[in-house]
């Protein structure tokens, strides 16, 4: 794989550091192992899935953390006791694994299931009052209230009815 240099990027622009890092790490870790398989699903405006497909992982083979902006999921391999016999043919994956999602500023884990063979974490963003956009009042006419959610035409014809 060809490696990119964002060394021209870098250059030329201001406050990117963290992520031309995210972009470089990725070619760098991205070694062309799938395993375990995952999807990414948006469900809405501020609420994301991931699910990963882990047949053969017990709750307690798993192990998730979230940091900062990095969520890490590791499967532990273990050895199964329970066979009777000699095997003699494994084609189900029971090795260690360990997946790293990038995440974006105020997204948390909602919550974590295991259920069918599937490992499903929910992700929503929560960006706090104090970093939402507020509506300033010329001459202390009004207080100060978050904008709510809306298309930028309806927030100008709602301005011009004010006018």
């Amino acid at each position: 794989m060809a490696r990119f240099d964002f060394t021209p990027y870098r250059r030329n622009t201001v406050g990117f550091d963290h992520l031309f890092d995210i972009l470089e790490n990725q070619v760098r870790n991205n070694n062309g192992d799938n395993y375990p398989p995952f999807n990414i699903e948006r469900r809405g405006e501020d609420n994301y899935r991931i699910t990963l497909a882990v047949a053969g992982f017990r709750p307690a083979d798993l192990d998730i953390t979230a940091q900062q902006n990095l969520l890490t999921i590791q499967g532990k391999k273990r050895d199964d006791d329970g066979v009777v016999g000699d095997m003699l043919h494994v084609g189900i994956a029971n090795r260690g694994f360990e997946r790293r999602f990038e995440l974006a500023d105020y997204v948390r884990v909602e919550n974590a299931d295991l259920a069918d063979g599937l490992l499903t974490i929910d992700l929503v963003r929560e960006v706090p009052e104090a970093m939402k956009p507020k509506k300033i009042a010329v001459n202390g006419q009004a207080s100060l209230k978050a904008v709510p959610n809306s298309s930028p035409s309806s927030s100008e014809e709602s301005s011009a009815d004010a006018a």
